[in-house]
């Protein structure tokens, strides 16, 4: 790395120039590279401060912000109602006041209980010690984020079933006007177990709120509800038969979204189901939609049943072929098929290691082992002393018995199986015919259920301090966001004003997600790594001078041996053309007058040699004969 910036911050550039002597210069050159990177330097500097300042942006508007209505603060020591001291700043809180018609609204601002009922009942199917619905609810503020003046209803006991009621203004009948039902729910504790969901209890004539238990029969189900990991936010509504009067669940589907932080993040969250004559609902959480679906598809099981089932009287026959291939029956196993070799053999070419123990076991009685003092033969058996390893295996390469490892025995094939081929018999998979569905009926207005003249609340909670607030059921959209603006979005309002930096927020989130810090340490490191690589103050091209580079100086000792190597070389050429020039000779003699005139010449000029009179000496017809 450090090699790959040295190249992008400097350029050796040679000089078309050279000295006396000859020798060249090198120039370092900064000016090429300076401008361009403290471009981009300041160009990634004003990418992340935009970014930081859009997010800044962001944040404020989500706190100042509460859709369809307006909060009135005020910033007046003199209230006489005193701000909590997890508010930062004093807010004057007044009781939501409905603006359309409603059925029913619940703020508990009066600490009072007077219009819900405590159930008295006990549970069926349960353990007479649990069975009492005997979990207390009290009437208190918030634990965190307090609004001075608002209260709610809070479930206090562990481990208890809870159950608590109370009638609407007027029934809701389902015909031609929109359901909206909302609430507010905060987990003050954080959920394992429990549900914080309500149920809007049937119109029944018997109706009694002392007596409401888990089967009192509800048109609505309707909140969210959370055990082991399994978040969930229910929407339950009973249909009836209209055939047979028979009552079923439907449960709509499932929110694509992650409802976890909901339940974990120890927040007020707003719960909104809207529900319309056209049969279609739409389920919101924080205002903010999460789900929507019609009552007649997006619902299990579904409302209407198939108008065709299968023939329960209707059985496959024994001769109806449902394979897609056979054994090819053609097929025969080669003779040299062995079925019964073995797919492991040992190793033929394995050699005992020298010094191999036979004679020694690989494990032996402890002997410093000692039966204990309240061992019982009788009871327990004889006592024998724990094996430990032979210390005498040690240093050995092994005790015992040697045998040669296995290996795979390259004979082997397992056991033969004729190949597949199509099945000219094949008739598919075999299915029951269809037939009318005796139970068939099309109901296309689900949305008309039974009317319902109460709401309640039956839990089971593993953990206490579930607050509930600001209940409102309607058949006017914007009564319902109204009187959220005024309840909801004020507790919005100050949890915001309270939440920890911008920094302690991201340390919160790196101890749940420790892989978090890798994040962070890239993001903020690799600008300010770039800024420093590239925007350091750097000296000038002033600064900077010519410097020659001397030529290359070899030691005389390596002079003289690359001058010896030199004529060794030279020789060696010489003798190399002196034999080619004789080949060459003797081939032209040769091919001019034959062997036998050929090797005459070679004796003469032999004879010559020993006269030590060269070739060179000859006369020119002689050397040509």
């Amino acid at each position: 790395m450090a090699d790959a910036a040295l190249l992008l911050r400097v350029k050796l550039l040679r000089c078309s120039s050279r000295t006396a002597g000859g020798a060249p210069f090198v120039v370092i050159q900064l000016e090429e590279m300076k401008l361009r990177w403290c471009w981009t330097c300041l160009l990634l500097l004003s990418i992340s401060m935009v970014t930081w300042a859009q997010e800044e942006e962001l944040d404020d508007e989500e706190e100042a912000q509460v859709e369809d209505g307006d909060v009135d603060m005020e910033t007046d020591s003199g209230e006489s109602t005193e701000a909590d001291a997890n508010v930062s700043f004093q807010v004057t809180y007044k009781t939501p006041v409905p603006t359309g018609e409603v059925y029913f609204t619940a703020t508990f601002d009066d600490e009072s209980l007077n219009s819900w009922q405590v159930s008295k009942t006990m549970k069926e199917d349960a353990d007479e010690d649990i069975a009492k619905y005997d979990g207390k609810w009290e009437v208190e503020p918030l634990k965190e984020n307090k609004v001075p003046g608002d209260l709610g209803l809070v479930l206090k006991s562990r481990a208890k079933h809870h159950a608590i009621a109370a009638l609407l203004n007027k029934p809701f009948v389902f015909k031609d006007k929109p359901l909206i039902v909302q609430y507010e729910v905060n987990f003050q504790s954080g959920i394992d177990c429990g549900g914080a969901y309500i149920k809007l209890l049937s119109g029944a004539e018997d109706l009694d709120l002392e007596q409401f238990h888990d089967r009192t029969p509800y048109s609505i189900m309707f909140g969210p509800d959370k055990c082991g990991e399994d978040y969930k936010l229910h929407f339950i509504f009973r249909h009836k038969n209209p055939l047979n009067g028979d009552v079923e669940e439907k449960h709509a589907k499932r929110p694509d979204v992650d409802l976890k932080k909901t339940y974990t993040d120890k927040k007020t969250h707003l719960y909104t189901l809207v529900l319309n004559p056209d049969n279609s609902y739409e389920v919101f959480i924080d205002q903010s939609s999460i789900s929507r679906g019609s009552l007649l598809t997006d619902v299990v099981p579904p409302v209407n049943p198939p108008k065709e089932i299968d023939d329960p009287k209707d059985s496959k026959p024994e001769d109806w072929d449902e394979r897609a291939k056979i054994p090819d029956p053609e097929a025969v196993k080669p003779e040299d098929w062995d079925e019964d070799a073995p797919a492991k053999v040992a190793d033929p070419d394995a050699v005992k290691p020298d010094g191999w123990l036979d004679d020694e076991p690989e494990f032996v009685s402890d002997p410093t082992a000692e039966k204990p003092d309240d061992w019982d033969e009788e009871m327990d058996g004889e006592w024998e002393a724990p094996q430990v390893p032979n210390p005498a295996c040690s240093a050995a390469p092994g005790c015992g018995e040697w045998k040669p490892p296995m290996i795979n025995n390259p004979q082997y094939k397992g056991k033969w199986k004729a190949s597949l081929i199509d099945n000219p018999n094949y008739q598919g998979v075999w299915s029951p015919r269809k037939i009318a569905n005796p139970d068939y009926f099309e109901d296309l207005h689900p949305f008309r259920m039974e009317s319902f003249r109460a709401v309640g609340l039956e839990l089971w909670s593993m953990t206490s301090d579930i607050y509930f607030d600001n209940f409102i059921i309607t058949s006017e959209k914007e009564v319902a966001d109204r009187w959220a603006a005024d309840s909801w979005g004020l507790k919005k309002l100050v949890a915001s004003a309270n939440e920890p930096g911008v920094l302690s927020q991201l340390a919160l989130a790196a101890e749940e997600r420790p892989w978090l810090w890798v994040v962070y340490i890239l993001t903020v490191g690799l600008p300010v790594g770039l800024a420093v690589l590239f925007c350091w103050p750097k000296k000038s091209d002033d600064d900077y001078v010519y410097k020659k580079i001397d030529q290359p100086k070899a030691e005389p000792e390596e002079v003289a041996e690359e001058e010896e190597r030199r004529k060794k070389r030279r020789r060696r050429k010489g003798k190399m053309r002196k034999k080619l020039k004789q080949r060459k000779l003797l081939k032209i003699l040769v091919m001019r007058m034959g062997w036998t005139r050929t090797m005459e010449k070679m004796e003469e000029i032999l004879r010559r040699r020993r006269r030590k009179r060269p070739v060179s000496q000859m006369t020119r017809p002689q050397r040509m004969k």
